[in-house]
């Protein structure tokens, strides 16, 4: 197993300082990846969660590519309407060319209808923009000339393709737990990115990639990895059973870590933020959780439980 950590792009606590310090700490302490969220519109649904200021993703992702070294870099998740699939395409493969083959493409495709508007995007058609816009980013990356392609929202004609890193293309992590993301899974992506917000989730996913390996099977693909996103909020004391994934004790979190394990998880993303705009200064809190887990829980060097 690999662990990755979600740097927090918005709120209170966010500066070019920070992100630089939660980087030089990940990667010191030998995670695996730097994951960060995508807004584009701070609208009112939004606001009350992700506030200005919010850092673009692939600008901060492009600065960070040239402030590290060995940590791979990506979106969790990119909300694909939000951009043009030409411009996307660009993005991902300049900055997966700037890191040296570093990136990770999380993708989604967003819900806040109020963003939706501003954007001038089809709210009730998000996900069928998502699954064209995918089509056209890999025949753009795996082009050895042009691609012209004629779509329901999109028509692209004579664009060139764009060169990858990573061959074919960055890995995509599909997120999002209904059948839809994992039909997407199955069809576009290498890996399925769920962020398993309570218990009832965790004990769900077995079901979930059962029907993930399915899907698979009936289209003869490879069954997708299983990267899941959760909580990283260490606590002194146990938690009751109300709590989430990643919460507690140790021994609760390493649990949760092992439980993931059994299930197949590849690589587990980790996410300090519990809706507390105000503990997002309280960066030296989120620097110790995970020096705590690498030396008590995880060894990062072979993925292997303490």
């Amino acid at each position: 197993m690999q662990f990755g950590v979600n740097i927090l792009n918005f709120g209170p606590g966010a500066s070019p300082d920070a992100f630089l310090r939660w980087a030089e700490v990940s990667e010191s302490l030998g995670y695996h990846s730097l994951m960060i969220s995508d807004h584009v519109a701070i609208t009112p649904s939004v606001v009350q969660r992700y506030p200005e200021p919010f850092y673009d993703c692939f600008t901060l992702l492009s600065w960070l590519a040239g402030q590290t070294r060995r940590i791979r870099l990506g979106t969790t998740v990119n909300v694909i309407p939000y951009r043009h699939p030409v411009l996307l395409a660009r993005l991902v493969a300049n900055i997966d060319e700037m890191s040296g083959g570093r990136f990770i493409y999380g993708v989604g495709v967003g819900n806040a209808a109020d963003e939706f508007r501003v954007l001038g995007v089809e709210h009730q058609n998000r996900g069928a923009i998502a699954n064209e816009s995918l089509r056209i980013m890999l025949a753009l990356w795996n082009a050895d000339a042009s691609v012209t392609m004629k779509g329901r929202f999109f028509d692209i004609e004579g664009v060139s393709g764009i060169r990858t890193a990573q061959k074919p293309h960055p890995p995509i992590w599909v997120g999002g737990g209904s059948d839809a993301a994992l039909r997407r899974t199955v069809r576009y992506g290498q890996a399925w990115h769920p962020i398993l917000r309570s218990l009832d989730q965790l004990a769900g996913a077995e079901p979930e990639l059962s029907k993930l390996k399915a899907l698979a099977a009936e289209r003869g693909v490879p069954m997708p990895a299983f990267c899941p996103r959760i909580r990283l909020d260490l606590r002194d004391e146990a938690l009751g059973d109300d709590r989430v994934p990643g919460s507690g004790s140790l021994d609760q979190i390493r649990g949760d870590i092992e439980h993931l394990r059994n299930l197949g998880a590849e690589h587990v993303t980790l996410d300090w933020y519990t809706g507390d705009l105000e503990a997002t200064r309280n960066h030296e809190r989120g620097w110790a959780m995970l020096a705590a887990l690498a030396e008590q829980v995880i060894d990062l060097k072979d993925g292997r439980l303490r």
